[in-house]
């Protein structure tokens, strides 16, 4: 008999601790900490995100890496990004490279918006001859 009674007991138990668990969602998840920490990101910008605004906060990094191009003897080049606010994207590093590329790192230390801007130019090979332009890229960097 107590055998039965312990398999009956036994059996309750299971089945009350099968429903409460079958009444808590899956998805359930916590709240998030007011003070949570969030990871840094990092945001890419290149040759096609001319003219765009991106938005960031504060500790993000964002890297701008420009191809140069080269077409007919000639060989367009980028001078290296450079932030109009540094005190709201200060750049860490940076510079161009033999095939026309530029490249820089700016990470977001204030509040506020920075344009970042890079110019391309013309460079011709002996026997060519260069357009007299000056091509700007900017992207607006908005630092949250």
């Amino acid at each position: 008999m107590k055998t039965a009674t312990r398999l009956t007991a036994s059996l309750a138990l299971r089945m009350a601790l099968a429903a409460t668990t079958a009444a808590v969602p899956g998805d359930a998840t916590a709240a998030p900490h007011p003070h949570q920490i969030r990871a840094a990101r990092s945001v890419t910008l290149t040759n096609a995100d001319d003219g765009r605004t991106v938005t960031v906060a504060r500790g993000d990094t964002v890297t701008v890496k420009l191809t140069g191009i080269r077409d007919q003897g000639v060989r367009w080049a980028w001078s290296e990004p450079a932030a109009t606010a540094p005190g709201v994207l200060r750049r860490s590093r940076g510079g161009t490279s033999p095939d026309g590329g530029a490249s820089a790192v700016f990470r977001a230390v204030g509040r506020g918006t920075s344009d970042v801007t890079a110019y391309r130019r013309c460079v011709a090979a002996p026997g060519h001859v260069c357009p007299r332009i000056v091509i700007r890229w900017r992207a607006a960097v908005v630092v949250k």
